[in-house]
This record gives C-alpha cells, structure tokens and sequence, in this order.
C-alpha cells in the first residue's frame, strides 16, 4: 500500500499548551523603588554655648545726649542691658576704667584710650531772662563788657578771654547753682549749651556767644578693652548698621 508506512501529521489540538516566551529578569523582578529619606534628629549635635548674662555699661558726662545711640542699642542688643553712668567731667578718666566707653568732653590725652570726637557745642551766655542781654538774638565778647562773670567749679570750657568782663566776689559755683545766681541778675554764665538747656529755668536764658570756645564730646575707652560690645555701640554711633562690615 502506498501509504503504509507513513507516520501520521501531529495536529495541534484545542488543549494544547502555546509555547511564550520567557519575560526578561528585568521584567520579571523590575527593581524596588528608592524609599524616601525622612528627617532625622541628630542628638548629639553640639549645641552652641549660650552667651554669659553682661551689661553694657556707658558713661556720659552732663550735657551729653546719647538718646538715639541708646534705642538704636536697644534694637540691636535686646539681650544686653545698657546701664547709663553719670561722670563728672573732673574725674571722666578715671571714670572710664570703671564703664565699657563713655561720652566724655575734650581735651582728653591718653595714649591708652580710643577717642573719637563725635561733635561740637557752642558756648552760650546765662542771664535773666529780663537781662538787656536777651534783646539780641547772638552775643560777642564786646556785648559783654562791664558784665559781671560767674565762675564754676565744673566748668568745661576752660580760660575764656572775655577783656570788659569783671570776675564775681564769691567763690565759683556748680553749673546749677551758678545758673540760678545769674537768673537773678547778679552776673552771667557761659557753658555749652547743652548744659544750658539742662539746667533750664524760667527766670533765665541764653543766646549763643559768637565766637567763642566749643566743646568737643567724645566716645572714649580703653584700647586694652575693645570688645565685641564696643565695637557694636562704635558701629551704632558711626551710624552703621547691623550687616555692615567694621
């Protein structure tokens, strides 16, 4: 027979299995997604050190008006007190080892202190406030002549070259004191006046002497001690502020 012999064709049945192909290991086992990293406390970080408790301690003689250098401090230094200490300006050096600066008046030599002059005062005359003297709005030494003058025991002026003038009887005074003599029209004063304006009263008055010797106020203290304090009320006082550079 013809076909004897013959291997029958394999049909490929409904149950047969189809053949796939196999997935790639990276489809098969895709790689795990990176985890989000969550903040952490690092608890032995070193902590800084908190600054030891201090007060800034400023000097100032009379007359002196460090106001505005003193909110600006405030502003800047919250946590830093500012203690205000009167000086006599008889004694401002020694006064200036016992704060950190001070506002002092010059002349002031000393080669162990920093000093920068700040600004200067006019000088005035004192009288009653009735006193002729009154009448013109700026006085000359010639206005002054046969004018009866009152010495003071602080004064800061120093000599003053006033020829027509008389000195007084009495003994010199303090500024306040003098002030109230010359109120009562016994004679004249002449300080800056911010001393003027200090000890003001309604029985006298002052007009500004042309002419006549100023008074420097200054920021002094000592070299040796030039702190970080320092050099920030340096800074305020000079009028820079807290992100500029020294």
């Amino acid at each position: 027979m013809a076909n004897q012999g013959r291997r029958p064709a394999k049909r490929a049945g409904r149950g047969s299995p189809v053949r796939r192909n196999k997935a790639a290991p990276a489809e098969r086992y895709p790689p795990q997604k990176p985890k989000k990293k969550t903040g952490s406390v690092v608890f032995d970080a070193p902590q800084p050190e908190p600054e030891a408790p201090r007060t800034f301690r400023l000097g100032a003689v009379p007359g002196a008006t460090p106001g505005r250098w003193i909110d600006a401090w405030k502003q800047r230094m919250p946590h830093v007190p500012l203690d205000l200490v009167p000086v006599d300006p008889a004694t401002q050096r020694s006064a200036l080892d016992e704060v950190d600066a001070a506002l002092v008046r010059l002349p002031l030599a000393d080669d162990s202190l920093h000093i920068i002059p700040l600004y200067d005062e006019v000088p005035v005359v004192v009288a009653a406030a009735d006193s002729h003297l009154m009448a013109a709005e700026e006085l000359t030494a010639a206005d002054l002549e046969g004018e009866v003058l009152i010495g003071l025991t602080d004064d800061v002026l120093g000599p003053l070259d006033l020829p027509g003038t008389t000195a007084a009887r009495f003994a010199p005074l303090a500024t306040e004191d003098a002030i109230a003599t010359a109120a009562s029209g016994t004679g004249i004063v002449i300080v800056p006046m911010s001393l003027a304006r200090l000890h003001h009263r309604k029985d006298a008055d002052h007009r500004v002497l042309a002419g006549g010797p100023v008074s420097t106020v200054a920021l002094a203290w000592p070299r040796e001690r030039t702190t970080p304090d320092v050099e920030t009320f340096v800074g305020i006082v000079r009028g820079r502020t807290a992100n500029s550079s020294r």
